[in-house]
């Protein structure tokens, strides 16, 4: 756990949310600032900074994340129309440096996006 990450902090049960999925490896939550009716960020436990970060080694923990996701999305009864999204670095939007994927469903999504 990085200790000023707020993502290491929630996986670590130090900081409160609204969980919706936890396995050894993934965490999902809802996110406090949603962007969509449905806004979940899917983390994996392991703290990764950013996409630009990943090792080969990595390559499970990122598998699990992607079937949290779909699973998630099926538990929540979303799982015919939903987005996902990662952002990698600040000028991509990132804000919390802890890789997380977006689950974002409830709403027409344009294309392209933003």
């Amino acid at each position: 756990m990085v200790n000023d990450c707020v993502f290491c902090q929630i996986a670590a049960g130090l900081h409160p949310a609204d969980v919706v999925y936890e396995s050894g490896t993934v965490l999902a939550f809802r996110d406090i600032h949603p962007q969509a009716p449905t806004h979940i960020l899917i983390i994996p436990r392991k703290h990764i900074a950013r996409i630009a970060d990943l090792q080969p080694a990595d390559a499970a923990v990122m598998g699990d994340v992607m079937i949290a996701a779909r699973l998630v999305a099926e538990q929540i009864g979303v799982d015919d129309a939903f987005r996902l999204v990662v952002n990698s670095g600040r000028s991509a939007g990132q804000s919390v440096f802890h890789i997380h994927v977006h689950l974002l469903a409830g709403r027409r999504f344009g294309w392209p996006p933003g």
